[in-house]
């Protein structure tokens, strides 16, 4: 069952906080002194407000163990947004976010107990309800984007993409009619299409019961189209692109996981792949995608007639 924050009254043993997160209320966190926001990356206070009660809780606060934090989650929100959308290396985050291991020890944390999917994907809930849609999506869109890897992506997760000429990993993601993020994996830049997207497919129907058709691209034809349909009841529907056809051509469905990839290419910690492990990469994903929609909520939103 989904866990959210539950703020009641509590007895400081330092000075009363001017923040309201859980490492402020209930941790050690207002031992160390506020911080300025002052980069484009840190959220608003109107971020804040819709971020705040949507944070998974932490074990600590449910008795699973570990010492209370002893940073501002927002402090540490806000530093990752920076390391994802300026794209720096861990060492040189800025003097004024909390110390980069502890921002670091908190980003592997959320990332290997799968925090950061749970969080995107409450914002994710969010901004559907808000446009008028059901939190859980009927219909998505699947495509891969193949990025160059640094040269700290060991052999074992990289290659050579030969229709793309890169070198380096590929990442594959569904996206909803919005183009909000439903999944995402990353592999090699030599793995086939219609390969991830098996594994892929069946993590996003298991994780969206409601999910029942996905639109692709003409390099996921063949057994995957039949493979969808008996053995995860979804429809996989090839939009194809036409042979008289010449230069930038919009087709439909397929331009809304374009934008994403779009948006993901803007985040310069994504404009290549630096992350020694796969899963870092996936993760570097949600950040950037819960910067957009964060953003997106924060946004003034007319009310529907």
């Amino acid at each position: 069952m989904p866990q959210f924050y539950v703020l009641t009254p509590v007895e400081f043993n330092s000075a009363a906080p001017t923040c309201d997160c859980v490492a402020h209320r209930f941790g050690n966190a207002a031992d160390h002194p506020e911080r300025v926001r002052r980069y484009p990356s840190d959220m608003t206070d109107v971020e804040w407000d819709l971020v705040r009660p949507l944070l998974p809780v932490p074990g600590w606060l449910r008795g699973r163990g570990g010492q209370p934090e002893a940073y501002c989650h927002r402090a540490i929100l806000d530093a990752i947004r920076y390391l994802v959308d300026n794209g720096i290396k861990w060492r040189a985050m800025p003097a004024d976010f909390p110390p980069w291991d502890r921002v670091y020890a908190f980003f592997r944390r959320w990332r290997d107990h799968a925090l950061v999917k749970e969080f995107h994907d409450r914002l994710r809930s969010r901004i559907r309800e808000r446009e008028g849609r059901t939190a859980e999506p009927t219909a998505g869109v699947i495509d891969s984007q193949s990025v160059k890897a640094d040269s700290v992506v060991g052999l074992d997760s990289r290659g050579f993409d030969g229709g793309k000429l890169v070198n380096g990993r590929k990442r594959h993601v569904v996206v909803d009619t919005l183009g909000l993020l439903l999944g995402v994996m990353v592999t090699a830049a030599d793995v086939g299409d219609r390969t991830a997207a098996q594994v892929l497919l069946r993590q996003v129907a298991d994780a969206h019961h409601r999910l029942e058709l996905v639109w692709a691209d003409g390099g996921y034809t063949g057994p995957l189209v039949e493979h969808c349909l008996t053995v995860l009841a979804l429809v996989l529907s090839i939009v194809k692109r036409s042979d008289d056809m010449r230069g930038f051509v919009v087709l439909p469905k397929r331009w809304m996981v374009e934008r994403l990839f779009a948006h993901l290419m803007r985040t310069r910690r994504l404009a290549r792949d630096y992350e020694r492990r796969t899963t870092s990469a996936e993760a570097m994903i949600y950040w950037s995608m819960i910067l957009l929609m964060t953003r997106r909520l924060a946004r003034p939103h007319p009310a529907r007639a």
